[in-house]
């Protein structure tokens, strides 16, 4: 159990600035994981074991990606109790984002507005990061995903490129990969969702994934990430897409850029895309509309808007498998991680 409520931390990383407190966050996490002040923020994982895609997850709460961008802090984060840890947006070369500030926060909205842009070291710098993380190598059940991307300086129609590159740089150590092209901080991203673009680039990952798989003896599951920005009929674009490619499951969703639910609010119309308690509702939409689209079975992650248990209970009975949280951490801290876990153990008895 954590020996520092974040009652206690938050209103110090809340009077800073917000990408000051980010980065001060991940250094302590980054000199404090594998030693004893972990101890500030461990908790106790709840075993609530599911499959999906082949793989069991520990319980059906994770981190998102996003957070730790350079696979820094594996293991600090899967001391918080997570059954998965997903990181990332890794492009091929490091790239330093988008100008600043660019992250921003709305307290009384209990959201978050960024546009940073895939701010990251590199393809190189994250496989070694990853490599030094310990958690898995010591046998503790959590799984680890990688979050790939595309280079904000290359053009839109040479966007597989990036990605294949980041497949197999990322392939022999992910349980899992996110192909992530529903971020609204790189130019022309979201246009990848669209029928045509979706479909020639998962078709090529799908090719280069089986040839991956032959060369190291196993099949790792793929997963799609999406906006919530999208209409019902997109969503069932996406949904035959994926199962037509045979990619192995969708997270849903990534952040808004809709700001209808923070108008008026300071910075709401600052660039960029919206996090936390506003996406809720549109988020479990998304959700809903893939669960009918994709059938009982097909694994979808859930993600956007958790602050609380019952918010991560919503995600599940919207359609969703597991979970994910950020916004939610920082503006609850690691608690939540427990929280949400036992909640929705609890919900299926």
């Amino acid at each position: 159990m954590s020996l520092l409520p974040y009652a206690f931390a938050r209103p110090i990383l809340f009077n800073m600035d917000p990408e000051k407190a980010h980065e001060f966050t991940m250094d302590m996490l980054a000199k404090g994981q594998r030693t004893p002040l972990s101890w500030a923020w461990c908790n106790q994982m709840v075993s609530d074991p599911i499959e999906l895609a082949g793989l069991k997850f520990p319980n059906r709460v994770g981190m998102a990606a996003g957070l730790d961008k350079n696979a820094r802090v594996i293991d600090g984060l899967a001391a918080m109790g997570f059954g998965f840890v997903e990181v990332g947006t890794v492009t091929p070369k490091g790239q330093p984002g988008n100008p600043k500030p660019r992250m921003f926060r709305l307290p009384e909205a209990n959201a978050l507005i960024n546009r940073l842009g895939f701010n990251n070291e590199g393809l190189e710098a994250f496989i070694q990061n990853v490599k030094r993380s310990q958690t898995r190598a010591q046998g503790k059940p959590m799984l680890l995903g990688l979050n790939i991307g595309k280079n904000a300086a290359t053009p839109i129609e040479n966007a597989t490129s990036d990605y294949l590159i980041c497949l197999e740089g990322v392939y022999p150590h992910a349980d899992y990969v996110t192909v992530n092209i529903s971020s609204p901080n790189t130019k022309n991203l979201r246009e990848l969702q669209s029928d045509e673009a979706l479909d020639g680039l998962l078709s090529a990952i799908a090719e280069r994934r089986e040839k991956l798989a032959a060369q190291h003896g196993r099949r790792v599951p793929i997963f799609v990430k999406i906006a919530p920005d999208l209409d019902e009929s997109q969503v069932r674009l996406i949904a035959a897409t994926l199962q037509r490619q045979g990619m192995d499951g969708v997270i849903a969703t990534n952040t808004t850029i809709s700001r209808e639910a923070v108008k008026g609010m300071q910075h709401s119309e600052e660039t960029g895309g919206l996090s936390g308690a506003p996406v809720l509702e549109a988020s479990n939409r998304v959700i809903s509309q893939l669960r009918a689209q994709l059938g009982s079975n097909y694994p979808i992650i859930g993600v956007g808007g958790i602050m609380s248990a019952q918010d991560a209970v919503s995600k599940i009975r919207a359609g969703a498998d597991v979970v994910q949280i950020y916004t939610g951490l920082i503006y609850k801290g690691p608690e939540l991680v427990g929280q949400a876990a036992q909640a929705i153990k609890n919900m299926k008895r």
